[in-house]
């Protein structure tokens, strides 16, 4: 990779570690739904809008029922789990958890492609239950239900997002990654605009919560969507997967510096060994 796409990718990482404090300052305003639709909604207007103006917006008649499903499994689901673990979790932690996404996505190909499924993967996989069982029992947070089942949240959201991106390849090789980010982000911007008249914002609606809102929306998506394109054609997609093991790390230093989480020994042996898992994924995929 040359200078500006390390640089590039520095940036994305960056910008999706600072999604999770966006959300940790908005959720508890809008609730989980109200926030996301919003994203979603803004991010799908503010992409149609440049995919028009490039000649680039897919054909939503023939391919409408597929935008749906990669809509559902690919932003509306793993967003509202995130948005709502976060509201319970650490946002560093959350973060981190979310660093388990290549270690589904291996599991999904492996059950759904049929791809082999070597020992490193297994061993690979196999840290990242342990890792992330460290990261939970040694975090700050102390052991409850609430906690619990946030982290389910957070690893559903995961495998949801390992769904996505084997199902992405599978229906969407002849789209440009521009074209199957608008079907997807108008996708999920259709099965969420409605579930807004029911689940509106649950207090008044404060500036910090709405600049959160907006970064949410055109920084962490439409601004990173066109970075992570521009990677995956320039790179690749194997050097741009690279980008997991950066994100957790700016999730911890940005909940760190803005909103004071604590960071003990767990949450940093949790994230070295969902890391490593992740490491140990990834250099089996490149070989």
């Amino acid at each position: 990779m040359v200078r500006l796409d390390i640089l590039l990718l520095i940036v994305l990482a960056a910008l999706w570690g600072a999604s999770y404090i966006f959300i940790r300052i908005a959720g508890p305003v809008f609730g989980p739904i109200a926030l996301m639709t919003f994203r979603v909604v803004i991010a799908a207007i503010m992409l149609v809008a440049i995919a028009r103006s490039i000649a680039q917006v897919p054909n939503f008649r023939a391919r409408w029922r597929q935008f749906l499903l990669i809509g559902a499994i690919g932003n509306a689901l793993p967003f509202v789990l995130i948005a709502n673990a976060v509201m319970h979790l650490n946002a560093s932690i959350a973060a981190i958890l979310n660093a388990t996404v290549p270690l589904f996505t291996a599991i999904v190909s492996t059950l759904w492609l049929r791809e082999p499924l070597s020992l490193r993967t297994i061993l690979g996989a196999g840290l990242g239950v342990v890792g992330v069982s460290i990261l939970v029992g040694w975090s700050p947070l102390p052991i409850t239900p609430t906690v619990l089942l946030a982290t389910g949240q957070a690893l559903l959201a995961a495998l949801s997002y390992g769904l996505t991106s084997v199902y992405a390849r599978r229906t969407f090789g002849d789209l440009t990654p521009l074209q199957a980010a608008v079907g997807q982000a108008c996708g999920s911007a259709a099965l969420m605009a409605p579930l807004a008249i029911i689940a509106p914002p649950r207090t008044a609606v404060t500036w910090p919560a709405l600049l959160a809102l907006i970064a949410l929306a055109v920084l962490c998506t439409v601004l990173a969507y066109f970075i992570y394109f521009r990677l995956i054609a320039i790179a690749g997609p194997t050097k741009t997967s690279t980008v997991a093991f950066l994100i957790p790390l700016f999730g911890i230093f940005w909940a760190a510096v803005f909103l004071r989480e604590p960071v003990n020994a767990g949450v940093l042996a949790g994230l070295g060994v969902i890391l490593l898992s992740v490491w140990l994924v990834l250099a089996e995929k490149r070989g």
